[in-house]
């Protein structure tokens, strides 16, 4: 059988964890015997790459005493941008080979910015993976982008993934091709043979292929268990996985990951409800047999010895080139004196100082000269190591005999999921357990926007503030948003939400990232309180404050006082109801673009100009080296002069 070039493409959204699917698929195609690329990125960028090494064998092949790695940036540039550098370059005039070079260096430039390659089959297979629904667009690109680099896009394309799964006939009629929906989990879904995709080890090397870095480092990926026994009408699992499998055999995916890309630190579990299996004592056994069971520590391995064996197995090399490169020049900067000298040479004699003039050999063959000095300088240092279950545990099945469990595992964070206020029994008591078994660090999801209300997500969040000094422990709470599965979802709001509480909730943890942590007395004051009010009362004021003055408090409060200006007016108008109706409505929509013809009144007015400060307005005066006196002026222009002024909040927070 003829070896295919398959392709595996994550498109350019950020996201905190690599593509398991695609890892798994990559292992697949290498035990078929198949080249297997990975690419997450501008798309452009990757067929630049693809035609420039093209383009440099040719050049290379016809006048090799030419340094074509020392041109790279020139040949991309050409290829890309029709930049002449690389043309009138004297040495390439007085090669013999001058007009052959020319037009090779035409032809690569023309088949890219013309896409003569389209309908080429520059690749056999092309896999895309998805995730969420709101990175519809980019996704969606992605696929029409790579149609042209197959012959036949609805043959040679495979789309999966959450998204692709969530939305197939969508997907289908947004790019003519049909997804795979859901796993992998059969024989024959790919090719007509008898393998099982997802039971298959993931391929870790991929990583190294690609410049984008996921946040999560040196961790074992995989699942435990399958499915969720609950299906919660917020819930896209019941549709991804239907059923509920309580223990995936061990199959040693994990100690064949030790094996070829060395030991892990940490250990994280994407299981949607592990807690439900029955067989949770032996899948607690098994996370200790792999060596994470409480007080483990960690020492990592010699990467270098790693990725140079790797290496010369041939296990990747666009991957270990890259990656062998970056680990050298790490430790460069880390060494001192004689040492560093000698490390230095050994790089300058190989040509190992540039990316774009390392090659395997080159690094093989350095690699006896400075294993030695790597050895000794590398990180040797013990480190804790931890498990997460990172798509959250449901409360509802913890009893003390699991958390007792759990307790033998380094779990950080436990991560428990509050997604509702009726969940309050059950949750606290899952808090008083972990606790009482020393579970410090914990994590908390909080869905809100979905049949709640604003109060009850006040609630919750004031409950995580309570528990943590009840029982010393370090409660970091998530709110997230709910948003239904179509492309069109984020922009949805829930029967008990306004447009206007979506933004300001948005505004408030866009300080933190997205956390709101557990309360922390300082001189300032409960930072929960102070962000989220000390009672419901000032929660509902906040959920109207303007929305710069949310995310600016220290400019707009202490500063320049236009926060008290805006409470004075706000809650001067409550006094008269219906005056206060038409201002809350206007409010609620969080549309200030038309408000002067939608009251009258001077005080109406007044309040609403408060409205009229944009997000970037707001940014550039706040980071502006001036003092708040003259920042002051430039904000009164705006809140206090002609009632007809229109100036609109533009910026979206979302």
């Amino acid at each position: 059988m003829t070896a295919k070039n398959i392709l595996l493409i994550e498109p350019k959204y950020r996201n905190k964890y690599p593509p398991i699917g695609l890892m798994k698929i990559a292992t697949y195609h290498k035990m078929l015997g198949d080249t297997v690329t990975f690419f997450k990125g501008n798309m452009d960028d990757f067929v630049l790459d693809l035609f420039y090494y093209e383009c440099f064998k040719k050049l290379n092949d016809m006048d090799s005493l030419i340094d074509w790695y020392d041109k790279s940036v020139a040949i991309r540039s050409f290829i890309k941008k029709k930049s002449k550098e690389i043309v009138n370059d004297p040495e390439i005039i007085s090669s013999e080979n001058n007009a052959l070079i020319n037009q090779w260096l035409f032809h690569y430039r023309d088949y890219f910015s013309k896409k003569s390659y389209k309908g080429d089959g520059l690749f056999d297979r092309i896999y895309v993976t998805t995730l969420f629904t709101f990175d519809w667009k980019v996704s969606i690109e992605t696929i029409l982008f790579v149609k042209d680099l197959v012959r036949e896009p609805e043959k040679d394309i495979k789309i999966g993934g959450i998204m692709a799964s969530l939305l197939p006939e969508r997907v289908k009629e947004a790019t003519g091709i049909m997804p795979i929906v859901g796993l992998l989990d059969k024989p024959r879904i790919l090719d007509e043979n008898d393998i099982i995709v997802d039971d298959l080890p993931l391929d870790y090397s991929i990583l190294d292929e690609i410049d984008y870095k996921y946040p999560t480092d040196s961790a074992y990926f995989g699942v435990m268990t399958k499915g969720c026994t609950r299906k919660c009408p917020f819930c896209s699992v019941p549709k991804l996985e239907p059923n509920y499998i309580p223990k995936i055999p061990e199959n040693n995916r994990f100690t064949k990951a030790k094996e070829l890309y060395g030991d892990q630190r940490n250990l994280l579990l994407m299981d949607n409800n592990i807690l439900a299996s029955p067989n949770l004592s032996e899948i607690i056994q098994e996370i200790k047999d792999l060596g994470f069971y409480k007080g483990a520590t960690y020492i990592q391995p010699n990467q270098l010895d790693i990725a140079i064996k790797n290496l010369g197995d041939s296990l990747n090399d666009k991957a270990y080139i890259r990656r062998t490169y970056k680990l050298i020049h790490d430790l460069l900067r880390k060494t001192r004196g004689q040492n560093r000298e000698l490390y230095y040479s050994a790089l300058v004699e190989h040509s190992l100082l540039k990316i774009e003039t390392t090659t395997k050999e080159q690094l093989i063959a350095v690699y006896p000269k400075i294993k030695d000095i790597y050895e000794k300088y590398r990180y040797k240092q013990p480190m804790q190591r931890f498990v997460d279950f990172n798509q959250g545990t449901d409360c509802r099945y913890i009893t003390e005999d699991i958390v007792k469990l759990i307790s033998e595992i380094p779990i950080r964070p436990l991560r428990i999921a509050f997604d509702y206020f009726g969940l309050k029994e059950q949750y606290t008591e899952a808090i008083r357990l972990a606790a009482k078994y020393d579970i410090k660090e914990l994590s908390n999801y909080i869905l809100y926007n979905f049949h709640d209300t604003p109060d009850e997500l006040y609630k919750r969040l004031e409950i995580n503030q309570a528990l943590s000094v009840k029982y010393d422990v370090h409660i970091y709470s998530f709110p997230m948003k709910y948003v239904p599965l179509e492309p069109e979802g984020r922009h949805h709001i829930g029967k008990h939400w306004k447009r206007k509480f979506i933004r300001a909730i948005q505004a408030i943890i866009n300080v933190t990232k997205g956390i709101v942590a557990p309360s922390r007395n300082t001189e300032k004051g409960d930072f929960f309180k102070k962000a989220f009010g000390r009672n419901l009362e000032e929660f509902h004021e906040i959920l109207y404050m303007p929305e710069n003055y949310i995310v600016y408090r220290k400019l707009f409060e202490e500063e320049l006082g236009y926060t008290q200006e805006w409470q004075f007016l706000f809650r001067e108008i409550q006094k008269d109801k219906e005056k206060f109706e038409v201002v809350k409505r206007i409010i609620e929509e969080n549309d200030f673009s038309d408000y002067q013809t939608l009251v009258q009144d001077s005080q109406s007015l007044d309040l609403l100009k408060h409205y009229s400060i944009t997000r970037d307005m707001a940014s550039s005066l706040a980071t502006r080296d001036k003092n708040h006196s003259e920042i002051k002026k430039e904000f009164d222009k705006l809140i206090k002069t002609d009632n007809l002024l229109n100036l609109t909040l533009t910026y979206d927070y979302s």
